[in-house]
């Protein structure tokens, strides 16, 4: 592993950046494209494995989930790994694993007279080992050396740099442990051991089974060629449609069928009420207007008096100083609302003062009397929270019931709460 031309290596398809150099594997995890790409051209100007390492610790390790740092000088071999990624090192028969999982910065490992290394990186794609020299690869498993072809003597020991291409005679995936963990004894690829007797030369098979899409081809070319020679004068059209001995003969395609449309529904016939479809006592979309009618205020049976009189018929005086007269509507209250008048009427919106928050919003309304009570003022509790207390002169006290209006007499005294009264006085 210290030769000075690279060392070819094995590798298996999958999602890591691998740098393949002439003395070391760099590998990064997939977000880290940009980074992999300048470590490449690192390598390809000469870098070390010092240079690549600063190279990539110099954005720091935040951002940075997995590494692989792999390099050979002279006899020792060095490892760095971090994240997912597993080294497997063989020397002397003896196994040395660097396991990055779990860690916060990485873990480092150093051999001498590394026979054979095994960098597992992660899930591959499923696809055949590959051979590679110094190349930027997505791999998912690194060997260094590479595998021996089954049969074929030793590695050579000054290998050509290999372009990355299929490996002739590797072994399935599927059958290599996804896991360098996974067994109690694994088995990475070594190379050859020193001293150790060359394998046979391998015989050559006089008619090989082809092995390579190109060999593949070349026979099936092969046999064209053969089938128009024995065709002689068949025309082109005949040659086109006859079958090749040993080829079967393609299945017939059957007819695609339109795609079925649902024929549109018919359109619904128009609605008419039937002969005796009315039973004589349901009443479609009427409506009576006195539903939607405001209900007169004063008695019953009296006509509704003015919403706005010629003068008024009392005059209020606040214990906060203020006087109203009452010549139309009056509601008084915290934050008094007109919400159920019509936009004809024209009520007079009045504040009080409530520190202790004991007077609602809309709390009391007084207006002009009607009918029996005409000339005078009525007072009806808007169902106020604490209630209202009306002293009538002669008479006791009394609480108003929300919503029942009752007359005002000249010197009557309205308790609101929150010590604030009303005293009515003639206009």
């Amino acid at each position: 592993m210290t030769d000075a031309v690279p060392t070819p290596r094995t590798y298996l398809p999958g999602e890591w950046y691998a740098v393949l150099g002439p003395s070391l594997v760099l590998a990064l995890p997939p977000d880290q494209r940009d980074l992999a790409a300048a470590a490449w051209a690192a390598v390809d100007a000469g870098a070390g494995a010092d240079e690549l390492l600063d190279l990539v610790l110099a954005s720091g390790l935040r951002d940075l989930a997995g590494l692989a740092l792999v390099s050979t000088d002279a006899e020792r071999t060095r490892v760095l790994v971090r994240g997912q990624a597993v080294c497997l090192l063989v020397a002397g028969g003896e196994e040395t694993v660097a396991d990055g999982r779990g860690l916060t910065t990485w873990a480092e490992v150093g051999v001498d007279r590394v026979e054979g290394v095994s960098l597992e990186l992660g899930p591959g794609s499923g696809g055949e080992p590959l051979l590679a020299g110094d190349a930027l690869v997505r791999a998912s498993r690194v060997l260094w050396p590479a595998e021996a072809p089954p049969g074929s003597g030793p590695a050579p020991a000054s290998p050509p740099s290999y372009a990355a291409g299929r490996l002739p005679g590797s072994t399935d995936p599927a059958s290599e442990p996804s896991s360098l963990l996974s067994s109690p004894s694994p088995a990475p690829a070594v190379a050859v051991a020193a001293g150790s007797a060359p394998a046979p030369e391998p015989v050559l098979d006089p008619d090989p089974e082809p092995d390579t899409i190109d060999q593949a081809v070349s026979t099936v070319d092969d046999q064209v060629d053969d089938a128009v020679d024995e065709a002689g004068d068949r025309d082109e059209d005949a040659l086109e449609t006859a079958p090749f001995a040993g080829t079967p003969a393609a299945p017939a395609v059957p007819p695609v069928p339109e795609p079925w449309t649902p024929p549109a529904p018919p359109a619904p016939a128009p609605w008419s009420p039937g002969a005796d479809d009315h039973d004589g006592r349901t009443q479609d979309g009427s409506w009576d207007v006195s539903e939607f009618q405001r209900r007169p205020h004063g008695i019953p049976g009296q006509p509704e008096g003015p919403s706005v009189t010629s003068r008024p018929v009392a005059v209020l005086q606040l214990s906060s100083g203020d006087s109203i007269e009452v010549d139309r509507v009056v509601i008084l209250g915290r934050a008094p609302e007109a919400r159920r008048f019509s936009a004809t009427e024209q009520p007079r919106l009045v504040t009080v003062p409530s520190p202790q928050q004991e007077i609602s919003s809309t709390h009391l309304e007084v207006r002009p009397g009607t009918g029996a009570d005409h000339g005078s003022a009525v007072v009806t509790d808007l169902g106020s929270t604490n209630g209202t207390v009306l002293v009538q002169p002669g008479l006791p006290a009394e609480s108003l019931k929300p919503g029942i209006p009752v007359q005002l007499l000249p010197g009557a005294v309205i308790d609101l709460g929150d010590g604030l009264s009303i005293t009515v006085a003639r206009p």
